[in-house]
């Protein structure tokens, strides 16, 4: 029986990428960073990586610990604070005035080309 507050497994975000060093796919968890499955096949290397994070859930639940939230999920406000140097924030606030545009337009517009 699946806990109401038990997140859908599906629901986290994941990245399947061919690994030279082992020879096979690697599947990595970005909400659990410190989990992976290798496998012959990227569908393997998921399916591997979905059936670890149920029992990895699981265990969590049965022990009590918060488990984390799917990204996906998670309500965002859009704003972040940021602290720089001074010298790059006067350098930043310098491009932007060049540019016509405020600060955080710039940044912004700078990182929406990262």
């Amino acid at each position: 029986m699946r806990s109401v507050d038990r997140p859908e497994v599906t629901h986290y975000t994941y990245r399947v990428t061919w690994s030279a060093e082992d020879g096979e796919f690697v599947a990595t968890c970005a909400e659990f960073p410190s989990l992976s499955w290798l496998a012959r096949t990227q569908i393997e290397a998921l399916q591997g990586l979905h059936d670890l994070l149920r029992e990895v859930i699981a265990d969590l639940e049965e022990q009590g610990e918060q488990v984390p939230q799917p990204f996906a999920e998670r309500r965002y406000s859009g704003k972040f604070n940021l602290r720089v140097g001074e010298s790059l924030h006067r350098e930043l606030a310098i491009r932007a005035a060049e540019d016509g545009m405020s600060l955080n337009q710039y940044v912004l517009r700078k990182l929406n080309a990262a």
